[in-house]
């Protein structure tokens, strides 16, 4: 009983990230589909770069940042009296941070897979650009969003390395799944170890498998020959 808030806070964490990362995401990989700007290269490395780096160096710099050092520290400080540093919140952003380029990396193909003569099409109609945002482009797209939206669910739910770095490993407080079972195996606590990997196993499989299911699934057509599996265009 003792791992249920352990588990809670996983999942606080992992839901918040998530709600996070998916406006910014949208945006970013709307941004990376269907306009071209000076540093649009830049943009796309810069949104990559976690995957390339451990995350205990993304750990570091977000530390560096929120820390009492950091000007997002010494923001924070002076406004609430304390850093993001340490608390449940900095497990967020570190979790945000590393799941953003699975997300923004599962939005482009959506959006890309989206024909751009539609939504030119809405536009003529009178439609403004947030609308057609909305009532075109989202729901042609809007498996694979769903799909980059668990796939990084799953990775803020099993993040562990910029987690410790920059949220610590509080019982209680910061302490989550990854780091408890981390916990129980540096303190010989096997048992207690196996049944966090468990539930941190259900619990991945079947967001992967809800994943893995819309990625699959066939698509139906209707008598015009149109794309019905995501919904009507509107």
């Amino acid at each position: 009983m003792y791992d249920i808030p352990i588990v809670a806070l996983s999942l606080q964490v992992a839901f918040v990230a998530t709600g996070l990362t998916l406006p910014i995401g949208l945006i970013t990989a709307w941004l990376l589909v269907r306009k071209n700007f000076r540093g649009k290269f830049l943009l796309d490395v810069f949104v990559s770069l976690p995957l390339a780096l451990p995350p205990v160096v993304v750990g570091y710099v977000l530390l560096w940042l929120v820390g009492t050092q950091g000007w997002v520290g010494q923001i924070s400080h002076g406004l609430f009296g304390s850093t993001v540093a340490f608390t449940w919140f900095a497990a967020v952003l570190a979790s945000s941070v590393v799941s953003f380029p699975l997300v923004v990396r599962s939005f482009t193909v959506a959006l890309a897979g989206v024909d751009p003569k539609l939504e030119v099409a809405a536009k003529g109609l009178g439609a403004g650009s947030l609308r057609t945002f909305l009532t075109v482009t989202l729901p042609l797209a809007q498996r694979g969003v769903i799909a980059g939206v668990l796939l990084g669910f799953v990775r803020a739910l099993s993040e562990f390395g910029a987690t410790i770095i920059v949220a610590g490993n509080i019982p209680g407080r910061t302490q989550t799944v990854p780091t408890a079972i981390f916990t129980r195996i540096s303190s010989g606590d096997t048992n207690s170890a196996w049944r966090l990997a468990l539930v941190s196993l259900v619990l991945g499989v079947i967001a992967l498998a809800v994943h893995n299911w819309l990625l699959n699934r066939p698509r139906s057509f209707d008598s015009s020959g149109l794309d019905r599996s995501d919904g009507p265009p509107s």
